[in-house]
């Protein structure tokens, strides 16, 4: 359980990190008008968001495939 508590704080850090220079980045490119920020901004997290998931499916579904044929391989 440690592991994931590590995953999620990198994640964090990783999206408040980019929350800086994208805000700066719309705000020059709409201006000060903080509702299409904000929406912008949402959009952009759930696009990130799915990506994460998918991301994070392929890599448990890779570990237990590959799990499940190292079993064939220990001694028994």
């Amino acid at each position: 359980m440690g592991k994931n508590k590590d995953i999620i704080k990198i994640l964090l850090l990783v999206i408040i990190g980019m929350l800086i220079p994208f805000g700066v980045a719309i705000t020059l490119s709409y201006g000060f008008n903080t509702l299409k920020i904000a929406i912008t901004f949402g959009y952009f997290l759930l696009i990130f968001g799915f990506e994460l998931l998918f991301v994070y499916l392929y890599f448990t579904i890779g570990n237990w495939y590959a799990q499940k044929n190292m079993e064939k391989y220990k001694p028994k």
